[in-house]
């Protein structure tokens, strides 16, 4: 057993784990944070995506302990207290899901798409870079759409700070 010290969502926390536990099963099983989904098992889906250090990372490929000292930002976390994160209110507008269940991975990783690219983004690129996130219901043409609408929206946040 280890102790993992991390801060997620900008709150420091430690948990006592298992040296094999993944970090996605320290922010679900642990902290309680069950908008990081476990969908495949097998870094295929994308349902956990979360932000380690500001960068998209599969949680269910990273050990918890190799997050130790890491700043981890989950779909908990990026809302403003009842204000949605642009990138939430681009998906709600724009039907950007049905189920859900893979909505949490791809709003973190959107978001990173949207900020490696300074919101300079296309249809085919959007697509491109969504290649590792799976939705088995929207047939991605909505999703694609709350990316292109949540990129604005974050330039213009961004312009205005």
């Amino acid at each position: 057993m280890s102790t993992v010290k991390l801060t997620v969502n900008g709150k420091a926390v430690s948990a006592e784990v298992e040296d094999r536990t993944l970090l996605v099963h320290l922010l679900r099983d642990h902290l309680n944070l069950t908008g990081t989904h476990v969908g495949c098992d097998t870094s295929q889906c994308g349902a956990c995506v979360v932000h380690i250090d500001g960068r998209s990372v599969k949680s269910c490929t990273v050990l918890a302990a190799q997050a130790a000292g890491a700043n981890v930002t989950t779909i908990e976390g990026i809302a403003k207290g009842d204000e949605l994160h642009p990138m939430q209110a681009a998906f709600r507008d724009n039907h950007g899901l049905q189920c859900g269940y893979c909505t949490p991975g791809m709003i973190m990783s959107a978001i990173d798409i949207v900020h490696r690219h300074g919101g300079e983004l296309d249809e085919a690129t959007v697509r491109e870079e969504l290649e590792g996130n799976i939705c088995r219901c929207t047939g991605y043409h909505n999703i694609v759409k709350a990316v292109l609408d949540a990129a604005g929206r974050m330039k213009v946040a961004q312009a205005a700070e």
